[in-house]
C-alpha cells in the first residue's frame, strides 16, 4: 500500500463519509451503459463536411429526435428541428424571420424550449447527473436543471415552471438558452471521439478542424501518414517539410502555410522565379482555378517544381546514412542521364519529360545550392517558431498514437505489415529486430523522441520520422516505394506502380485479422480493426466491412479528390452499447444547402455487430480506471478510516 499517494488523495476528500459517497457513486457509474463512440477517419482538410458529421453526430442525433418524437412530429418537422439542433444561430434567424408577431415567436420559443428540455432529458440518461451538468450551457445550469427534474404532478409547482420560461422569454435570454441546449444535445450524443488518422494535407482548411478537436470534450488520435509529417517538419525533419509544402502546392493549398500558421514563403518564391520556368507536371490541381489569377497559378507552379526538387536531393543523404532502410534504389537523381534525358529504374529505360534540373549538379545530384540551404533553413525556422502550429503540433502529439486499443478493439490508420503468409514482417533499426506491436511501439517511440528534440535535425529519430511518410515497412504507408519523382517526370504509368503491402488483400480473411488482434493482446473473438487510409471503391462494389466482420475500414473519401472514384463522401462508425454501424455519407455540399432545404448527408447505415448483452461501462476502458479508482479510494478508507 503507497501511503504517501493515500496521503495526497485524503487531501481532496476530508471525511469518510465523502469517500463512501464517490465509491458509491464510482460504482453505480459502472452499471450504466457505456457512452457512444464516433470514428471517423481520413478527413484531409474538409472541414465543414467534418463540421456537419460531428454537429449531427452521423445521425444520431435525427435518431433521437425520431425516436423521442414520433408520435408527434411528422417528417419535415423532424428535419427542421435536427436542422435547429446542428446549427442553431443560423436556423433560429430564418425561424424567427418567419413570424409575423411577437406573439408568435413567443409561443414558438414556449414549446421549443420544452421540446429541447425533453431532448436533452432523453439523450442524457446513460450519465449520470454530475456528467450531465458538465454538459449544460454554463450561464443557465440551475435554470435548466429545475426544468430537466421537474415533476407534473405537484400542480402548485406548475406556474413555478411556467414562470421560468416566461421570464427567459421576455429577458431576451431564449435564443442563447435555445443555442446552449442544441450544442449540449450534440455533446450528449456522442461520448467520446476516435480520429483513425489524416487531419492534414489535400482539402483546405485542417487548422479549422484542429481548433475543433482542441474544443472537443473527449477525444484520440490515431496518427496518419500525412499527420506524421506535419509532425516531422515541427520535429525538425526538412524532408518532411519539403513534402508538406510539395503537397500543398500541388493542391493549392499554400495559404494553409503562409496564412494560417505564418510562414513566409517570399524566399521559395524568389529561388523558384529564378530557376523555373512554366510546367504542366506541376501545375496545382486547384478546386478553385477561377479565383486564382493566372500570375499566381504560374507562381505555384514554380514553387510546387522548387520544392519538390529539395525534396528530392534532401532524401538522399537519408537514405546513404541509413542503409537498413533499404531504399539505394529511390536515389533517382543520380540514376538521371542528362545528357540522353533518361533514367533507368529496375533495369528498365524511361524518357524523361517535363524535367526541371536546372539546380541539379550531375556530378553531385543531391548537394543543394546555398539558396536552396538558406531558403529550407528559413522555412524550418518559421515552421518552429509558428505559435498557431505549435500549439496544433503539440495536440497532435498528446492526443495521438500511431495505434489504440480500446474497448476491445484496435485502431490503426495505415496497415500491419505482413507478408505474403500473414506473418508480421521484421525490420532491422541499429542491429535489433522488431515486427508487428513492436514495431509499432519503436517507430512511436522516435517520433517522440524526435518531437521533444526539435534541434537535432539530422539524428536517426527525425530519419525515421521520413522512414515512416515513406518507407516499406511503415505501418502508416503501406506500400514498398513511394514513386513521386516517377509520377513528375515518367509518362509510362508501369512506372508509377506503387506495390501494396500484403495486408491490404490478407485482411479481407478472418484468420489474418484474429493473428492481428492476438498480436496486440485483444481478444479476437470479439474484437475488431478499424482501419482509414485506403478509400473504400464502393462504386465498384467494394465492402468496407470484411473478414466476416472483423475489419472495418473507415476512409470513405471525406476528401473531395477522391470522391469521383469512391462514389461516396466517407464512412463513419458509431459503437453504442447496443453494438456497432457503420454510416455511409453521401457528398456534403454546404451548410446553407442544410438550412435551407434540410438536406443531410447520411445515406445507408450497416450493422456491423449486435452485442448479445447490452454493454456497461464496466467492460471498457473508461471502466478500468474507474475500477482503479474505486480500489484506491477503499484503500484510503481501510488507511484512514477503519483501523
Amino acid at each position: 500500500m503507497n501511503t504517501k499517494l493515500l496521503d495526497i488523495l485524503a487531501q481532496k476528500y476530508d471525511s469518510e463519509e465523502e469517500v463512501a459517497t464517490e465509491i458509491i457513486n464510482l460504482e453505480a457509474i459502472l452499471n450504466l451503459p457505456k457512452g457512444t463512440e464516433h470514428f471517423v477517419s481520413d478527413l484531409h482538410g474538409e472541414y465543414q463536411s467534418f463540421q456537419h458529421v460531428l454537429r449531427n453526430g452521423s445521425g444520431n442525433v435525427k435518431e433521437k429526435i425520431k425516436d423521442l418524437f414520433i408520435d408527434e412530429f411528422s417528417e419535415k418537422e423532424i428535419t427542421e428541428f435536427a436542422t435547429l439542433v446542428y446549427y442553431p444561430e443560423e436556423k433560429l434567424q430564418l425561424i424567427k424571420n418567419s413570424f409575423n408577431s411577437k406573439q408568435e415567436l413567443n409561443e414558438w420559443y414556449s414549446e421549443i424550449i420544452e421540446q429541447m428540455i425533453k431532448l436533452v432529458s432523453f439523450a442524457s440518461f446513460k450519465y449520470s447527473r454530475s456528467k450531465l451538468r458538465k454538459a449544460l450551457p454554463k450561464q443557465f445550469v440551475y435554470i435548466v436543471e429545475e426544468l430537466l427534474y421537474k415533476t407534473e404532478e405537484f400542480t402548485n409547482k406548475k406556474q413555478y415552471y411556467s414562470k421560468i420560461v416566461q421570464q427567459l422569454i421576455s429577458l431576451g435570454q431564449a435564443d442563447k438558452l435555445i443555442i446552449g441546449l442544441s450544442y449540449t444535445t450534440q455533446r450528449l450524443v456522442v461520448d467520446h471521439l476516435h480520429v483513425v488518422g489524416d487531419i492534414y494535407d489535400r482539402g483546405p482548411e485542417p487548422d479549422k478542424i484542429m481548433d475543433a478537436l482542441i474544443n472537443y470534450h473527449s477525444v484520440d488520435i490515431q496518427w496518419g501518414n500525412h499527420d506524421v509529417l506535419w509532425l516531422g517538419a515541427f520535429a525538425g525533419s526538412k524532408v518532411c517539410l519539403a513534402n508538406i509544402i510539395r503537397i500543398c502546392a500541388r493542391y493549392d493549398n499554400l495559404d494553409i502555410i503562409e496564412d494560417v500558421y505564418g510562414i513566409n514563403l517570399r524566399p521559395l518564391l524568389n529561388l523558384a522565379e529564378k530557376y523555373y520556368q512554366s510546367n504542366p507536371a506541376f501545375m496545382p490541381k486547384s478546386q478553385s482555378h477561377d479565383s486564382v489569377s493566372d500570375n499566381e497559378y504560374d507562381q505555384i507552379t514554380k514553387i510546387h517544381q522548387a520544392i519538390a526538387i529539395i525534396q528530392f536531393k534532401l532524401e538522399s543523404p537519408i537514405i546513404k546514412r541509413r542503409p537498413y532502410f533499404n531504399m539505394s534504389g529511390r536515389l533517382l537523381l543520380e540514376k538521371v542521364d542528362h545528357d540522353k534525358n533518361e533514367i533507368t529504374i529496375k533495369g528498365k529505360t524511361y524518357k524523361l519529360e517535363n524535367t526541371c534540373f536546372a539546380t541539379v549538379d550531375p556530378i553531385h545530384p543531391d548537394q543543394l545550392l546555398d539558396e536552396e540551404q538558406k531558403v529550407i533553413d528559413k522555412l524550418l525556422f518559421s515552421v518552429q517558431h509558428s505559435e498557431k502550429l505549435a500549439r496544433h503540433m503539440n495536440f497532435l502529439m498528446k492526443k495521438g498514437n500511431l495505434y489504440l486499443k480500446y474497448n476491445g478493439n484496435l485502431l490503426i490508420h495505415g496497415c500491419i505489415p505482413i507478408d505474403e503468409n500473414g506473418k508480421m514482417e521484421k525490420m532491422e533499426i541499429e542491429n535489433k529486430t522488431y515486427a508487428g506491436r513492436d514495431l509499432f511501439d519503436i517507430f512511436e517511440h522516435y517520433l517522440r523522441q524526435s518531437f521533444a528534440k526539435p534541434e537535432e535535425t539530422d539524428d536517426l529519430a527525425t530519419d525515421m520520422v521520413w522512414y515512416l511518410w515513406t518507407g516499406e515497412y511503415s505501418s502508416l504507408f503501406g506500400k514498398r516505394e513511394m514513386t513521386t519523382f516517377e509520377r513528375y517526370f515518367i509518362k509510362d504509368k508501369q512506372a508509377h506502380e506503387e506495390r501494396k503491402n500484403p495486408y491490404y488483400h490478407l485482411r479481407e480473411k478472418e484468420e489474418t485479422c484474429r493473428n492481428i488482434l492476438t498480436e496486440f493482446d485483444l481478444n479476437p473473438d470479439q474484437g475488431h480493426i478499424i482501419n482509414g487510409h485506403t478509400p473504400i471503391q464502393e462504386i465498384n462494389g467494394e465492402n468496407p466491412i470484411k473478414a466476416n466482420g472483423k475489419m472495418i475500414v473507415i476512409d470513405g473519401s471525406f476528401s473531395k479528390a477522391y470522391q469521383s472514384s469512391t462514389g461516396i463522401a466517407g464512412y463513419t462508425l458509431l459503437y453504442n452499447s447496443y453494438g456497432m454501424q457503420l454510416v455511409a455519407h453521401q457528398h456534403f455540399h454546404s451548410k446553407e444547402d442544410v438550412l435551407q432545404h434540410g438536406t443531410d448527408v447520411l445515406s445507408v447505415k450497416r450493422l456491423v455487430d449486435k452485442e448479445l448483452v447490452r454493454k456497461k461501462v464496466l467492460e471498457t476502458n473508461v471502466g478500468e480506471e474507474l475500477l482503479q479508482e474505486v480500489a484506491m479510494l477503499k484503500n484510503l478508507m481501510e488507511y484512514r478510516y477503519m483501523k
